[in-house]
């Protein structure tokens, strides 16, 4: 029985990087000589183990074969006679590939370290092609290493290419394509994410309304970016910048689909794509079944992003059924997520990317001033069942419109 380490925890040490999770692979076991020692065997496919002490996994050296579409379509053998570099040579990346015996000799038989110190994202083998998820995880790589430098092989987009082409990404099921998405919407480049997906021509396939924005303009004076697919790459990289969590980051992403509905001739304008892209939001989010969470935050922020951009010329009516709409009033923790996407959106313009965003500090106090207003005192005024909530809401308007006059806006 010879156990090595293996995958990231070797990459990521080769690079410097802190090392979060450990795997291990054994060679030469059976199921049975795992077990006697105390491992308590989890995989179901193949067989995995937890270490007795640390909970770590250790799974059996194995090698697959692909017998059907998808994901899911592969048979498993594991046995003593499979080799450490015949389980080695199942796996995505060459920097993926590599193992670290007990005494600290790496085992590179395709040449990863080359690939760390060229910075290259390149699969091991052409049974890359078998598994449509590795796209996914090459595009999450390439978000999570992209500020290092590292970018993918020609001929590795080219084999993606090909995985587009027959059909194997319209077998991807929605929850591992969330999966892949949430991991690489929160690594230090989101953005890459989508690019890399997009010169494979996944993007299209997994999703078509952020892919049909690129090629659609903008006005220039408000967007120097024109393009509308490079201003959601924009307003991605500003969402990490800004260390937004996985909601608005998603609502980054999907903020601005509508504008891929806009009739050719109102181009560059595109009024009304809020409400228009707020199915769309919705679809997207149905179709990858993300959480409520995610989906909540993306609908509010398509429809009411330039809403919070313009807050100071919005009526106070306006500017409350706003309010009301997000549910900002009853749950105000929601509020820091939805400034952070708008944030980013207001900044993912190029050349204006540290640009200062005071609406949020004007909209943080126009939810405080509502929140203040307190139903005891119209309670104690006699009031009654609908009655009390008509006296809330007037009295929040007057504190809107309180707001507008100290801060020097025209009123109405």
């Amino acid at each position: 029985m010879e156990i090595y380490e293996v995958g990231g925890a070797v990459r990521d040490r080769m690079l410097g990087l802190p090392v979060h999770e450990h795997d291990w692979v054994v060679v030469g076991a059976t199921p049975e000589a795992m077990t006697e020692r105390g491992f308590r065997p989890v995989g179901r496919e193949f067989p995995v183990f937890l270490h007795p002490e640390t909970g770590e996994e250790y799974a059996l050296a194995r090698t697959e074969r692909k017998t059907a579409p998808g994901y899911h379509g592969f048979s498993f053998h594991a046995s003593p006679s499979v080799s450490l570099a015949e389980d080695l040579a199942r796996r995505d990346l060459t920097i993926n590939a590599m193992a670290e015996a007990p005494d600290g000799t790496i085992i590179d038989p395709f040449d990863g370290r080359g690939d760390l110190e060229s910075r290259c994202l390149r699969h091991v083998s052409d049974a890359f092609r078998e598994d449509p998820v590795r796209i996914l995880r090459l595009a999450r790589f390439a978000a999570r290493f992209a500020p290092l430098g590292f970018r993918v092989a020609d001929d590795t987009i080219a084999l993606c290419r090909e995985m587009v082409r027959s059909g194997e990404v319209d077998a991807l099921v929605p929850e591992r394509v969330w999966q892949e998405m949430a991991k690489a919407l929160m690594a230090p480049a989101p953005d890459a994410f989508i690019r890399t997906l997009r010169r494979c021509g996944a993007l299209a396939i997994l999703f078509p309304e952020i892919d049909r924005l690129f090629g659609i303009p903008q006005p220039e004076d408000h967007h120097p970016e024109v393009d509308t697919g490079e201003h959601v790459l924009l307003v991605l990289q500003q969402a990490a910048r800004l260390n937004s969590d996985l909601p608005a980051r998603f609502a980054a992403l999907v903020h601005d689909v509508g504008k891929g509905l806009t009739p050719a001739a109102e181009l560059p304008r595109h009024r009304g794509h809020e409400a228009r892209g707020v199915p769309l939001a919705d679809a997207i989010s149905k179709r990858l079944r993300v959480p409520s969470e995610c989906r909540d935050l993306a609908r509010g922020v398509t429809r009411y992003h330039l809403h919070c951009h313009r807050i100071r010329t919005l009526r106070p009516q306006t500017l409350l059924d706003m309010l009301e709409m997000l549910d900002l009033l009853r749950r105000p923790a929601r509020l820091d997520t939805f400034l952070l996407a708008c944030e980013a959106d207001y900044r993912g313009r190029l050349g204006l990317e540290n640009r200062p965003y005071p609406q949020a500090e004007y909209l943080r106090e126009a939810v405080e001033r509502c929140r203040r207003v307190d139903a005891t005192r119209f309670v104690e005024q006699g009031l009654k069942g609908p009655a009390i909530g008509e006296a809330i809401r007037h009295a929040r308007l007057q504190s809107l419109k309180d707001l507008r006059a100290e801060k020097g806006d025209a009123p109405d």
